[in-house]
């Protein structure tokens, strides 16, 4: 499976996928947050910090990163594309990209939300652990921790 740098001519396709996915994430509800999340991708792919996965015409799945703030900022897959290691092969590429001497931070939902099960097994087998709990867009959730190796 390729993951690759998003460009600006995936825009669309980009947006598709996460207009399809906005109902569970928090952050994404109006019109108006739509929009800017859309101008947030466009500067993250001129920077090379916006990595996707291609199938079958369509954007399978995405992810966002920071190099600054050395984090996982987005990580979306379609629904019908789930269970195919898509996330794992974003993360993982990401993961070439950051900083792995220092601590890798992700927010994610909060144990026991139904949202988040799936994302914070994928976490936790990469080695992230539990971080503080957090508040975002007026959303419970919990950052989680990779620290670098000793």
């Amino acid at each position: 499976m390729e993951v690759i740098c998003g460009v600006r001519d995936d825009i669309d396709l980009w947006m598709k996928l996460v207009r399809e996915v906005s109902p569970v994430f928090p952050g994404l509800e109006t019109e108006e947050a739509l929009e800017e999340h859309k101008n947030t991708v466009m500067r993250f792919m001129g920077e090379k910090r916006a990595l996707c996965v291609k199938k079958d015409g369509e954007i399978a799945g995405v992810l966002l990163f920071s190099v600054k703030h050395n984090m996982i900022c987005c990580l979306a897959v379609s629904p019908a594309r789930r269970k195919e290691g898509i996330a794992s092969a974003l993360l993982a590429a990401a993961m070439e990209r950051l900083d792995t001497s220092r601590d890798i931070t992700v927010t994610t939902f909060r144990e026991g939300d139904k949202k988040g099960a799936a994302p914070r097994a994928l976490y936790k087998k990469f080695g992230f652990k539990e971080g503080e709990l957090v508040e975002e867009f007026g959303y419970p959730n919990q950052v989680f921790v990779l620290s670098p190796k000793t």
